[in-house]
């Protein structure tokens, strides 16, 4: 008898290990990140503001080390790795300030750049989105608001995780079907 009750006990306490195990599976951190072009769609971005934010970008996710690699646009080693994310930006405001005004009132002037940011696994599902705005309100140049953003955007990529990919059966299921019915 004292047997099957230890044996009871220690299935009790094993039990929610076991699918504890199987939850932490689910997901895993990214490898790698692809790092896109910076779009402007809607707004008129000068030129060394849009290079400014791809390298500032780039540096700052090598700087934080949440990536083993960093790799830039069209970087053929980054294609078809299960676990690398790709970065797409896209610019949605920008206000070039003036640096001779914020040295004088430091109230005025200010720079800000609004971009909205897209991480996606490598099939193109997204895995997050969320607007970051870089900014310079009192001192440094107007390019510092570039650096402002890519130190936010670098914080946020730190907690995407890439879903653990389905079973090739699994692929081809739908809402209103399972695998199997889907796979015939």
């Amino acid at each position: 008898m004292r047997d099957l009750d230890r044996a009871t006990i220690l299935f009790c306490l094993m039990t929610p290990l076991c699918f504890a195990g199987v939850a932490l599976q689910a997901q895993e951190k990214p490898i790698g990140v692809e790092v896109e072009m910076i779009q402007s769609d809607e707004v008129k971005l000068p030129a060394e503001f849009r290079v400014a934010l791809y390298e500032n970008l780039v540096q700052q996710l090598h700087r934080k080390g949440t990536f083993e690699n960093v790799y830039r646009d069209g970087d053929r080693k980054a294609a078809g790795r299960p676990d690398t994310i790709v970065l797409h930006t896209n610019v949605k405001g920008f206000k070039q300030g003036s640096e001779r005004t914020r040295q004088v009132t430091t109230v005025a002037g200010a720079t800000s750049i609004h971009v909205h940011c897209r991480f996606s696994d490598t099939e193109g599902h997204t895995l997050l989105e969320r607007d970051i705005e870089g900014k310079v309100h009192f001192f440094g140049g107007n390019l510092k608001a570039t650096s402002d953003f890519a130190k936010k955007a670098a914080s946020v990529a730190r907690g995407i995780t890439i879903p653990a990919h389905p079973k090739a059966a699994d692929r081809g299921a739908t809402l209103d079907q399972p695998a199997s019915a889907s796979m015939r």
